[in-house]
């Protein structure tokens, strides 16, 4: 019997749509705001301060949101390093978010640049700083951004039929796919350093020096869980049977599950090592956030406890939006809640800000959508009138 899924294609369609057009108005509204920001300053437009230099921009586009685009680094990973082909037919997907994620988060922080006209300074070795933990970030990020979109190439190369360019490209992939496990390897662990060197003025909760290890290790598990979540949120979105697909969800599950477990063991036998066991219950709002974070990223260790819930679409589905939010949570607790910077100083981000962070998000799901409609990104499985019958009476 053939392959159902033998290629990528295309799921074609229309691309304007109510979801479309809502993330396009919202898209638009952050393209004001930011226009405004560049004419007249940060103070325009977010609630920044010398005691909070980064705020809600910085913590989503770039700690945030790129963890919510390592589905591209876990399952690179995961097929290609680990030689898992089988979950092959999830990689391209997630590499498309990826792209969008990255891609987005890298422009973003131009705009949170007090001098951004000066951004280019990175580029130029007299303006190095190499001792920087957010020069190396700064620069993992942006030769990422290239990778991705090198890698994400054939799938632009065989829409528009260039196959000599694709066959050329193909021979030399390998290269940025091991680039593309390197480079989100140093920058997702440095982002943790960035934090380490702040010391005292991240809580005791937060603040440990195998920050650069919490941090790769969420990152990944929120790659392969954004993936589970992308699958299935696809399937309802675009009509799209996802059940050839479940075995290898489920796989990815039972994957997030052990890394969960060892990351909770080794959180909390570091706080216990430190004697900061007790800080757990007499911190205040930032025990409260703790224990929510905490409770969030145990949620899947239970909800994928067994095969059969591991073949369920429904715990599949809330387990990946627990962890998202578990690993979400951790970031901003670790570079808002937990920082304390002083007394005197205090921030909650604007209207603005958060419309400009929402517009972002709503820009990536417009492309996502107008890339998998028009390029080969998912092995197609289309509901058949049976199951797309049965589907609408659940």
């Amino acid at each position: 019997m053939a392959s159902i899924h033998n290629e990528h294609e295309p799921l074609g369609g229309s691309i304007l749509s109510k979801t479309t057009l809502i993330c396009g108005i919202l898209a638009f509204i952050a393209v004001v705001l930011l226009a405004k920001r560049m004419i007249l300053g940060l103070g325009a437009v977010t609630n920044l301060n010398n005691g909070y230099p980064w705020g809600i921009w910085i913590v989503y586009d770039v700690v945030i949101g790129t963890a919510f685009a390592c589905g591209g680094y876990a399952m690179a990973i995961l097929t290609y390093i680990l030689n898992k082909g089988e979950y092959h037919p999830l990689v391209r997907p997630a590499l498309l978010a990826s792209c969008f994620g990255y891609t987005l988060g890298g422009i973003s922080i131009v705009f949170d640049l007090g001098r951004w006209w000066n951004a280019w300074h990175i580029l130029v070795p007299a303006y190095m700083q190499t001792n920087s933990v957010m020069f190396e970030v700064a620069l993992c990020v942006m030769a990422y951004i290239l990778v991705l979109w090198i890698e994400f190439a054939p799938a632009i190369l065989t829409r528009f039929h260039l196959t000599h360019l694709r066959k050329k490209l193909d021979k030399v992939l390998f290269v940025f796919i091991g680039l593309g496990v390197l480079l989100p390897s140093m920058h997702q662990s440095s982002l943790g350093t960035l934090l380490v060197v702040m010391g005292y003025q991240i809580h005791e909760l937060w603040q440990t020096p195998i920050l650069p290890l919490l941090f790769l290790m969420s990152a990944i598990t929120m790659g392969f869980s954004i993936v589970v979540f992308e699958a299935l949120l696809g399937a309802s979105g675009f009509q799209r049977s996802v059940k050839h697909e479940i075995p290898q969800l489920g796989k990815l599950a039972g994957i997030i599950r052990m890394m969960m477990i060892a990351y909770l063991v080794i959180r909390f036998g570091d706080l216990a090592v430190r004697g900061h066991l007790g800080a757990i219950f007499s911190s205040g709002i930032k025990s409260v956030m703790f224990v929510l974070e905490i409770a969030l990223f145990a949620t899947p260790i239970v909800l994928f406890s067994s095969a059969q819930k591991r073949a369920s679409k429904k715990f599949l589905w809330i387990g990946a939006c627990c962890l998202l939010l578990a690993g979400a949570l951790y970031r901003l607790d670790a570079f808002l809640v937990a920082y304390q910077t002083g007394p005197g100083w205090s921030y909650f981000p604007s209207v603005q800000e958060l419309l400009v962070t929402i517009g972002i998000i709503a820009a990536e799901i417009l492309l996502y959508i107008v890339f998998v409609r028009k390029f080969p990104v998912f092995y197609t499985h289309k509901l058949t009138p049976a199951e797309l019958a049965a589907a609408h009476t659940k």
